[in-house]
């Protein structure tokens, strides 16, 4: 991201009553997690997309319980699934489906239609 844009985001959130230094330390932690997890967010992906059959459609990394996971949002038919993997060994922690994102896509997909 260029200086410029980085600028330009600061004095919106400050503008917007955000604390700018919560922002930077927001981003200093999601990059100091990635750093620490053992297997890459292209992994996570790949084991989510295996045991749920279907299509990754979102992915980070997130604190639960003070523990680091991988939530991946998987589409596997008509189903959307929030997988959850560990980002040290790679196995998958949960796997539920998401009945919130399952009839947005569901809609969305009607009007496509």
């Amino acid at each position: 991201m260029n200086q410029a844009l980085k600028l330009s985001i600061a004095t919106a959130l400050a503008a917007a009553g955000i604390g700018v230094g919560f922002a930077a330390s927001s981003a200093e932690n999601d990059a100091q997690a990635i750093n620490d997890a053992k297997i890459s967010l292209t992994q996570a992906i790949a084991a989510a997309e295996k045991h749920a059959a279907g299509k990754a459609s979102k992915a980070e990394i997130e604190r639960h319980k003070d523990k680091l996971v991988y939530e991946v949002e998987v589409v596997s038919g008509t189903k959307v699934m929030d997988v959850k993997v560990d980002p040290q060994l790679g196995t998958v922690l949960s796997a539920t489906e998401d009945k919130g994102d399952h009839e947005r896509h569901r809609h969305h997909h009607e009007k496509q239609q």
